[in-house]
C-alpha cells in the first residue's frame, strides 16, 4: 500500500511518519517551493505529545519546546481567575509543549526525510487535480508532474484543493470578527517561567507563553493580542506571514500592566508582528470519497482557542494510520477513520465557536467587568472547573481518560 499525502505541514508530515511506522509507504507533496520555519508559537497538548512520542519523537520535542508547567486565566487587570498545573505536573504521562510552529514543522520534515528518504518528500508540487478508480489514485500537479498511489490523504490546509473539489460551492472560510496579532518578544520570565497565560475576555484578549530561552536567560515569549471588530469590517485572507504593526495592537493593551507581566512592554519588544483573522469552516457531512480523504485543517479548520488545531491534526494522522494497518481494506479503513475523527473534531470546532475553555474569562468579565475583591463572590471554583474540565473531555485530553486508553500504534509497531 502506498499513500499520496498532499501537504507538508504538521498534519501531512505526521501522517507520513505514522504510516511509515505502520509499514505503509507514503510520499509527501508540498506546494511551497522551499520548506522554511514559518509562523510563531503553538501548543501541543498531552494527547498530541503522546502520539509524537510513540513515533519516537519525544526527545526531539523536548529539545525544541518548552514543557508547559502552568495554565492561567486572568481578567484584564491581571487578577487570577483560574490556575492549574499542566503536562506532567498535572498527572499526565506526557508533557504539554509550547513550541515554534516552524521549528516543529522542520523537526517533522527532518524525521520524515531520515525515515522515508529524500525521494519521498517533494517541495514545489502544487496539486491541481486528481482522479481515482478501483485500482488507485492519480494526482496531477501544476508543474505537469503526476503521482500514483493506492490512496490520497489531503492535508493541504484550510484552502484545500481536495476539499474544494468535494464541496465546490462551500465558499471562503468564515470570519468571526476577531483579529489576531501574533509575535515573539524577548522578555524576563514570568510566573513559573513556563506558564501559559490568557487574560481578558471574548472581545479583547491577550495570550502569552514562552517557547524558548535566549542566551542571556530571557524568555522567548510568543504572544497574541486579539480584538473583536464590527461584523462588516473588511478582512484579508489569512496568511501566517502577513505583516502587522505594533502601532495597531499596542493601544488596545496600553494599560495592561500586571504585577507579574508588563503587556505593553512585551508588545513593544516584538521582533515582527503578524496579523491574522480568526476563521474556521463549518463541519462537513463527510470527508471521504472512495480512496481519497481529508485530514487536519483541510477536514476541520477551527479557531485557535484551546490550543487544539495542530494537536487534532496529529490525532487524525495516528488514527488514520492505525485503521489502514488493521482494517481489511482501504475503504473500510477510511470509513473507520472518518467515523471516529469527524464527529470528534466537529465537537471541538463547535466548542471553540462557543469560546471553549476561555468561557471562564467571559463569565467573570460579565459578572465583574471592573474586577473583583474576592473571586468566590463572582464565580465558584466548581463552576470554573466544570468549564475547563468539560473542554478537556470534548477535545480528548482529559488526563484520566488519556492516560488509560490503549496505544494507537498498530500492534506490529508497539
Amino acid at each position: 500500500m502506498r499513500a499520496i499525502i498532499i501537504g507538508g505541514g504538521i498534519g501531512g508530515l505526521t501522517t507520513a511518519l505514522a504510516l511509515h511506522a505502520a509499514g505503509i509507504g507514503a510520499e509527501v507533496f508540498e506546494s511551497a517551493a522551499e520548506i522554511r520555519p514559518l509562523g510563531v508559537g503553538i501548543n501541543l497538548q498531552p494527547h498530541a505529545v503522546r502520539e509524537l512520542s510513540e513515533l519516537g519523537l519525544g526527545e526531539a520535542l523536548a529539545g525544541v519546546g518548552v514543557a508547559t508547567q502552568e495554565f492561567v486565566y486572568a481578567n484584564r487587570f491581571g487578577q487570577e481567575i483560574w490556575a492549574e498545573p499542566r503536562g506532567l505536573a498535572a498527572g499526565y504521562h506526557w508533557p504539554q509543549y509550547s513550541i515554534h510552529r516552524g521549528r516543529l514543522q522542520m523537526l517533522l520534515w527532518e524525521a520524515a526525510r531520515v525515515r522515508l528518504g529524500d525521494a519521498c518528500l517533494h517541495a514545489g508540487r502544487r496539486l491541481v487535480g486528481f482522479r481515482q478508480d478501483a485500482a488507485g489514485v492519480a494526482a496531477r500537479f501544476a508543474d505537469g508532474s503526476r503521482a500514483e498511489g493506492d490512496l490520497l490523504v489531503a492535508a493541504d490546509g484550510i484552502h484545500s484543493v481536495v476539499r474544494a473539489a468535494f464541496f465546490p460551492n462551500e465558499g471562503p472560510p468564515k470570519w468571526n470578527g476577531a483579529l489576531l496579532w501574533r509575535a515573539t518578544s524577548l522578555a524576563p520570565p514570568f510566573r513559573t517561567g513556563a506558564s501559559m497565560v490568557q487574560a481578558g475576555h471574548r472581545d479583547r484578549k491577550f495570550v502569552c507563553y514562552p517557547i524558548g530561552t535566549a542566551p542571556d536567560g530571557r524568555s522567548i515569549v510568543n504572544w497574541i493580542g486579539e480584538t473583536r471588530l464590527p461584523a462588516d469590517h473588511p478582512w484579508a485572507r489569512e496568511d501566517w506571514n502577513r505583516p502587522g504593526r505594533v502601532a495597531d495592537v499596542l493601544p488596545l493593551f496600553a494599560d495592561w500592566r500586571f504585577e507579574w507581566l508588563d503587556v505593553p512592554a512585551l508588545i513593544r519588544a516584538a521582533e515582527a508582528v503578524y496579523e491574522f483573522p480568526m476563521v474556521d469552516r463549518d463541519p462537513l457531512p463527510w470527508w471521504t470519497q472512495g480512496r481519497v480523504t481529508l485530514l487536519g485543517d483541510a477536514a476541520h479548520p477551527m479557531y485557535p482557542i484551546g490550543s487544539n488545531g495542530a494537536s487534532q491534526a496529529i490525532l487524525d494522522a495516528r488514527w488514520l494510520a492505525l485503521q489502514l494497518a488493521t482494517q481489511p481494506g482501504i475503504e473500510a479503513a477510511l470509513a473507520a477513520y472518518e467515523a471516529a475523527r469527524r464527529p470528534a473534531t466537529a465537537a471541538v470546532v463547535e466548542a471553540n465557536r462557543g469560546d471553549g475553555p476561555d468561557r471562564v474569562m467571559d463569565l467573570v468579565h460579565g459578572r465583574a467587568p471592573m474586577g473583583f475583591h474576592r473571586l468566590e463572590s463572582v464565580a465558584s471554583q466548581a463552576e470554573l472547573a466544570a468549564l475547563v474540565g468539560g473542554y478537556k473531555r470534548v477535545a480528548g485530553f482529559d488526563p484520566a481518560t488519556l492516560n488509560a486508553r490503549e496505544s494507537w500504534s498498530p500492534p506490529q509497531a508497539r
